[in-house]
């Protein structure tokens, strides 16, 4: 059976932190596209694929969103090379046809409002995670945030309504002086049972 080194273990989950600060080096967007490129092939149900990303990269993209976002997340947003936007297609049953092998996938979502709603942000938020996992894989580091009013960022950047902001994510190189010291970690025998 093959596993992941030790090493890309450590990238991607061991050593990796979550940012405060950013070099400031760019990244450009042919790594953007990798990383999307890697983290669209994560598993959702269905293959409903419900996650939608939004990348900021200029000061005018950034400006839009700052009004929304909590003080503590200003000047982070501001200095890291990209803030993404993932987000939510509440209407992602309409590219059923071309990702499910089965007939009635669109017509079985569109006719569920709780069922659409339920797996568009249970699967939105698999893809947020499985996007972060692929940018550390690519030398990225990250910065997710929660902290932003959903409702001014859903006005600004998706006034139709179809999509809906889950979270934040500064994308780029982490500046070591900014980490915070790691917190502590559930144990095995807090966060699980064996039936």
């Amino acid at each position: 059976m093959n596993t992941l080194s030790q090493d890309a273990l450590d990238l991607i989950f061991f050593n990796a932190r979550s940012q405060n600060g950013f070099q400031n080096k760019p990244v450009p967007a042919d790594l953007l596209r990798k990383v999307y490129d890697i983290a669209r092939m994560g598993a959702t149900s269905m293959n409903t694929q419900p996650t939608r990303y939004v990348f900021l990269t200029t000061p005018e993209a950034k400006a839009r969103l700052q009004p929304a976002l909590s003080p503590g997340n200003v000047d982070k947003t501001r200095e890291a090379p990209v803030t993404v936007i993932v987000a939510t297609d509440t209407q992602f049953y309409e590219h059923m046809p071309q990702v499910w092998h089965g007939a009635g996938a669109r017509e079985m979502f569109a006719g569920n409002a709780a069922l659409a709603e339920g797996t568009a942000t249970r699967n939105g938020t698999l893809g947020g995670a499985y996007f972060m996992i692929a940018a550390r894989a690519c030398g990225l580091d990250c910065g997710p945030m929660s902290g932003f009013d959903q409702g001014k960022v859903n006005a600004e950047f998706f006034p139709d309504g179809r999509f809906k902001a889950n979270f934040l994510l500064n994308l780029g190189y982490g500046d070591p002086a900014k980490l915070f010291a790691r917190n502590p970690r559930l144990s095995f025998e807090q966060a699980c049972q064996v039936l």
